[in-house]
């Protein structure tokens, strides 16, 4: 990839032609290419602290509330995140707005002109991962932000985002197989490289794992002397399950409210509390106040979301086995009957036979379409076959428009519509289905009830009974 020869400052266009371009520079674990290109852009990582957020599923739904708690609290917030849904400037946020194209494109001039130097000196081009990770720093360092809530990529310890070292809490989200053409075959070894968030001087907040990832959590908490606690689902009581908003008890706290779906999503919300507790010991104190407004206003597209309602259109970001459970669970405990219209689109290299296996059998109809990552993507047709083995009603849209038109006639004013797989689509897809991205929850996606400990049925969504 060539980079040198230019002097000018880059425009929008001419950043996100530079973008497209290092994206085919693949991925490269290892954090020799970001500690050089940081090192030339005079380690900006260096300036700020972090709350470092590693695992395999719920990353973004736990840096969501995070992010907004601390928001909620005063302090300049900065996030990072991966993949981005709607636009490119997603990925780096400040107190819930993206980065701007002007400090986009400045910024990608600074990283071009660094990356250039690298490559006349013999070395690698850094990858797009470590672009963007560095250009993260940058931002963050130039709007003087109190904290970032920093999420891995696919990795921990050979991410290029684990090149900080101001870590005051290492957060360890649900572990599970996958990307493991990079990662390793075994739990153990991919827990081995999510722990490598792990810092000497962090507190460590995990969620809870299997067996060997929690082992080896716990082996590389206590190498570092680090102290570890655990958000246990035993202590989360009193829960009412809603589409619209979720209430429970955690521990000590009594009516702790969210506004994300999804039965996993309490979870998801305990563990963060855990680590809003032990950003306080470390400095980032959150009234109680604060913590219960953040939590209840935070939002994040893609997690069992109501898009449009008649019929129901929900999207979810899942992509492996344990989120295809998840998924799975949260259709089961929302839908207990009636017509449901699959919108299923994934990557090649993610266990999609396993994903279809799983839930397959909850839908009266899957719609395949082609994500947008035509590297990565797998084919509408490809998985039309894949899916045609466990299910007799696939049908492969050429576009996502004809997915979203196939899918309305299929349901009905009163069927639901799920969207899930591969992140890279579900942003158009919103888009197309005409929804306020989880604002369009009307009376059909009312949230009857259900309170943990009492009937195990009451107010499960009943569509078609």
């Amino acid at each position: 990839m060539r980079t040198v020869g230019r002097d000018h400052e880059m425009n929008e266009r001419e950043a996100m032609a530079y973008i497209e371009q290092a994206r085919g520079l693949g991925v490269v674990p290892g954090l020799a290419g970001i500690r050089e290109l940081c090192r030339r852009l005079g380690d900006p990582q260096q300036d700020l602290q972090f709350v470092h957020v590693a695992g395999t599923n719920a990353k973004g739904s736990v840096c969501a509330y995070l992010a907004s708690v601390l928001q909620e609290a005063g302090y300049r917030v900065g996030r990072y995140l991966s993949p981005a849904v709607s636009q490119y400037r997603e990925r780096i946020q400040v107190s819930g707005r993206m980065i701007t194209k002007k400090a986009l494109c400045l910024g990608m001039e600074r990283i071009r002109q660094a990356c250039g130097q690298m490559q006349q000196e013999g070395l690698p081009h850094p990858t797009l991962f470590e672009m963007e990770t560095a250009l993260g720093f940058l931002y963050f360092r130039e709007k003087g932000c109190d904290i970032v809530v920093l999420e891995t990529g696919m990795g921990g310890l050979m991410d290029a985002t684990n090149l900080v070292e101001n870590t005051r809490v290492a957060v360890l989200t649900p572990i599970s197989m996958d990307h493991m053409q990079f990662l390793g075959d075994s739990l153990e070894k991919i827990a081995e490289q999510k722990a490598g968030v792990i810092k000497p001087g962090c507190l460590v907040v995990s969620a809870p794992q299997p067996r060997e990832a929690m082992e080896v959590i716990r082996r590389q908490a206590a190498a570092s002397g680090c102290p570890l606690r655990v958000a246990e689902p035993g202590d989360i009581d009193g829960v009412r399950y809603g589409l619209k908003r979720q209430r429970f008890d955690y521990r000590k706290r009594k009516g702790l409210q969210i506004s994300l779906a999804g039965c996993f999503q309490v979870e998801n919300a305990a563990l963060a509390v855990e680590a809003i507790d032990a950003l306080g010991q470390k400095g980032f104190p959150v009234t109680e106040e604060q913590l219960r407004r953040g939590l209840l206003q935070a939002s994040w597209y893609g997690r069992f979301t109501v898009i449009a309602e008649h019929p129901l259109f929900i999207v979810d970001g899942a992509h492996n086995e344990d989120a295809a459970k998840r998924l799975a669970e949260s259709i089961d405990f929302y839908f207990t009957n009636g017509k449901i219209i699959y919108i299923m689109g994934v990557l090649k290299d993610k266990e999609y036979d396993r994903m279809i296996s799983l839930t397959c059998s909850r839908a009266a109809h899957i719609v395949t379409v082609t994500p947008p990552d035509s590297q990565r993507a797998l084919s509408a047709y490809e998985l039309a076959r894949a899916a045609s083995v466990h299910h007799p009603s696939v049908t492969a849209a050429d576009s996502l428009e004809e997915a979203v038109e196939m899918s309305r006639l299929l349901a009905g004013r009163d069927g639901v519509i799920i969207a899930f797989g591969s992140l890279s689509y579900l942003g158009r897809l919103g888009e197309l289905a005409g929804g306020t991205f989880g604002k369009a929850v009307g009376k059909n996606g009312g949230s009857k009830e259900n309170q943990r400990g009492g009937k195990a049925d009451a107010g499960r969504h009943r569509r078609g009974s």
